[in-house]
């Protein structure tokens, strides 16, 4: 069985601790796992106890790494799970989840409405490009198909029109038919279907026999 015969703080992380073994160096740790394993110069530790800290340590290592990643930008539970799985156990990922799930610090949904908001209010997206966003951040289909179906159409076709009377302003003076092709295409690109831009079109340019 082996012994602990050295703890000894780390100089430039004073959260954690460097462990000796038989005298010679074994792991460090966050210096918690030493209160919370009991650890002290002199004791004598088995296998088991030294998997069960190792654990613990890369336990508290992916925690905080999923900490810091959610402190700089919210993540759905798929692209978390991709970040992590880059360094740690699939185990050890999955208590981290778990543990995130349960604090609600990941939320799918939430984050999912959040995006819709987000992209409706400040980035005035249509359908297509709002789904591609979600997607795209690691948003179940079956959340996608929810969250968009709470978009207002009037709200949708509303943003369609602002972008489209914001496009217009800087082609004064252009080919009506350039016009129309311009601002379909401007509209296409931010998400907005076939039916809302011939819509906007219409009312906008009062040519009622535009035909995309």
């Amino acid at each position: 069985m082996a012994i602990i015969t050295k703890i000894e703080a780390q100089k430039r992380s004073k959260d954690r601790v460097n462990i000796y073994v038989d005298e010679e160096y074994f792991m460090a740790v966050y210096a918690e796992l030493v209160y919370t394993h009991s650890l002290k110069k002199g004791m004598e530790i088995d296998k088991e106890s030294l998997e069960s800290l190792l654990h613990d340590e890369m336990y508290m290592k992916a925690k905080n790494k999923a900490l810091s990643v959610l402190s700089k930008s919210d993540q759905s539970e798929k692209k978390l799970r991709e970040k992590l799985l880059n360094d740690y156990d699939e185990n050890i990922v999955e208590e981290v989840i778990e543990f995130l799930k349960g604090y609600k610090l990941i939320n799918d949904n939430l984050l999912a409405e959040k995006i819709v908001h987000d992209n409706m209010n400040l980035s005035k997206f249509g359908k297509n490009k709002i789904k591609q966003n979600l997607y795209n951040k690691g948003i179940s289909a079956s959340d996608i198909q929810d969250a968009i179906s709470q978009i207002d159409p009037d709200e949708e076709y509303e943003n369609a029109k602002y972008l489209a009377e914001k496009r217009l302003k800087r082609l004064k003076g252009e080919d009506k038919n350039k016009i129309n092709q311009k601002i379909y295409q401007h509209l296409a690109y931010k998400g907005f279907n076939y039916d809302i831009i011939k819509r906007v079109l219409r009312e906008l340019l009062n040519f009622d026999e535009f035909d995309c």
